[in-house]
């Protein structure tokens, strides 16, 4: 019910010549299938998120990928679907290029070294290795189950959030990851 009200006012709103709106309404006709289950806001919300680490073990932030469409995942070793889509997230960054990036955050308790042992086994070369092991950054946008994907705008903004595992390097998901970024 809650995405037939969203449908309807997108409609609405694009007809009154909101292009903003009219661009997330074409996302929205993209996602088809499984890709369905993407939840687009009406307007871009704000996102604060705290501080997370990075490989070296020093700090990161989104900040750091200000400028560009971010496709933020959460996800942890113990989770089975995290583990399934992680190659594809791998592939869909290798994939589209430009102004976009994946970004992938281990939340909770997943050791350093196993974390490079899963990467260097799935061969994940275009994902960086984050780390939020209290679950701090997890905790305050609300990624409350894994894994949980956030699409972020280069202002720094949540436009839209999936959750649960998607074939990420699909036709269909590279198709609707190129107009998003083609469309700002």
């Amino acid at each position: 019910m809650r995405l037939l009200r969203s449908l309807v006012l997108y409609a609405g709103l694009a007809l009154m010549g909101n292009p903003a709106v009219a661009d997330v309404g074409k996302l929205m006709s993209l996602a088809t299938g499984e890709l369905g289950r993407i939840q687009f806001h009406s307007a871009p919300q704000p996102l604060k998120m705290p501080a997370f680490t990075n490989e070296s073990g020093g700090k990161a932030s989104l900040a750091d990928y200000r400028g560009k469409h971010v496709l933020f995942n959460f996800w942890a070793l113990w989770c089975a679907p995290c583990v399934k889509e992680m190659p594809a997230l791998n592939r869909l960054d290798g994939a589209v290029g430009g102004s976009f990036e994946v970004v992938t955050l281990t939340t909770g308790r997943n050791a350093r070294p196993a974390v490079d042992k899963f990467f260097a086994e799935k061969k994940l070369t275009n994902l960086p290795k984050l780390f939020d092991p209290k679950m701090a950054v997890a905790r305050n946008v609300g990624a409350l189950g894994l894994p949980v994907t956030l699409f972020i705008d280069p202002q720094g903004r949540e436009v839209a959030r999936a959750t649960g595992d998607f074939e990420w390097d699909s036709p269909a998901a590279q198709k609707l990851i190129k107009a998003w970024v083609a469309g700002g």
